[in-house]
């Protein structure tokens, strides 16, 4: 059965942006598994799977509900062990934990910031009242207001990712030898902004800008399907 995955889009149903919900698409084409995304707007959300959750990503797999990208990933782990692992074993699932913390708190803020006018602009004019809302309140602040330090903060956000620079010396990929879902934890925020605005977080001469287009290219570009902002 072809598992559904609820993706966040604004008003182009084809440009699909949630970091959260690209870490699952790039762990079912992983898994080799075949899925469905059903493009779900942010006032969409709660009508999921019955009130299932109040954030995406959901899939639903069989009978099967799950939301949050982790939980998904072990879901998906547990339930097809004959194919390609996403984590390595328990260790990876740790590593790959420790992973996520680290871009939730030192890459999301900082990107987050970078995208928000791009991201408000993507909506559609009920959904860009419901973001204006939610974020002005989390922020404190008029979207603008926001955005305004991007420049600013840039150097140290760059000089902030010097342990995945370092570590890419090192190895090709997060993971080790080959990409895992810690990979893809990082490449969802980096496809997050490359999709939502043509702001340069980090130089095109980067290591991680290496990184970060190989992943691009893994099973069979499913990155690159959606243009970068133009």
């Amino acid at each position: 059965m072809t598992i559904l995955l609820y993706d966040l889009v604004g008003s182009d149903a084809a440009r699909p942006f949630s970091p959260h919900c690209w870490k699952v698409a790039m762990a079912l084409a992983h898994k080799g598994l075949d899925y469905r995304a059903v493009p779900t707007r942010f006032l969409e959300v709660s009508e999921i799977e019955g009130g299932a959750s109040s954030t995406i990503p959901v899939i639903r797999d069989g009978d099967k509900v799950v939301s949050d990208s982790f939980a998904i990933a072990l879901h998906l782990e547990e339930a097809y062990p004959d194919r390609p692992t996403l984590f390595g074993g328990k260790g990876g699932q740790a590593h790959a934990r420790f992973i996520e913390r680290w871009s939730q708190l030192t890459i999301h803020p900082y990107l987050g910031v970078t995208a928000l006018g791009a991201l408000h602009g993507m909506q559609d004019e009920a959904n860009a009242g419901y973001f204006r809302n939610s974020r002005e309140a989390r922020y404190g602040k008029p979207l603008e207001e926001v955005t305004a330090g991007r420049d600013a903060g840039l150097s140290a956000f760059r000089a902030s990712l010097e342990p995945l620079r370092s570590m890419l010396t090192y190895q090709p990929w997060i993971g080790g030898g080959g990409p895992l879902f810690a990979d893809y934890i990082v490449f969802g925020a980096f496809q997050w902004v490359r999709i939502a605005t043509t702001f340069q977080s980090i130089d095109a001469d980067d290591p991680i800008a290496e990184w970060f287009g190989r992943c691009l290219h893994l099973h069979a570009g499913l990155g690159h399907r959606v243009p970068a902002a133009a």
